[in-house]
């Protein structure tokens, strides 16, 4: 699995996920940049994401559905704040209601991911911040971690094709 860590971190208010990949930096941001291979890793392999909306810049939105197993959808929205290609992302990420639009119950997490490429791998790192520590653990106690762990545990299958 390319995850090599997981911190939580409660006095930051964060959580971060660092994964290293065989693949040049070039290679890993197509994962984020391209909606059809997006789909095939956020989120955990039993809650596949469906990308109806995938405006990769500054200022952009992207708008999701995750479907379980059981056929429940859930969804969520990304606001682009800095999109530099090949070294960093940036954006708020928030659920979405059944209509696809912010759901204003639910927190809205701070998210930067930055690639850094040494000796042809890339080390990714993203930290995810929240607004209290009340929302830090709502969201652990959904999964957040492990999901993002299991997520990021599927990219080396669309790195090597």
């Amino acid at each position: 699995m390319p995850v090599i860590s997981s911190e939580r971190d409660t006095e930051a208010l964060a959580l971060t996920v660092v994964a290293r990949f065989d693949a040049p930096a070039e290679r890993v941001w197509q994962v984020w940049e391209d909606p059809r291979q997006l789909e095939r890793w956020w989120g955990p392999p039993s809650w596949p994401a469906t990308f109806e909306r995938h405006d990769f810049v500054p200022g952009g939105e992207s708008r999701y559905v995750m479907t379980g197993p059981d056929g429940t959808r859930a969804g969520g929205w990304w606001r682009a704040i800095d999109v530099s290609p090949t070294r960093r992302f940036e954006w708020a990420d928030g659920f979405a209601d059944a209509e696809g639009e912010p759901d204003p119950s639910m927190p809205v997490t701070h998210a930067v991911v930055t690639l850094e490429e040494a000796d042809g791998s890339t080390t990714m790192t993203t930290v995810s911040t929240f607004a209290s520590l009340e929302q830090l653990e709502q969201l652990l106690a959904m999964g957040m971690d492990e999901g993002m762990r299991q997520a990021m545990g599927q990219i080396d299958g669309l790195l090597e094709e």
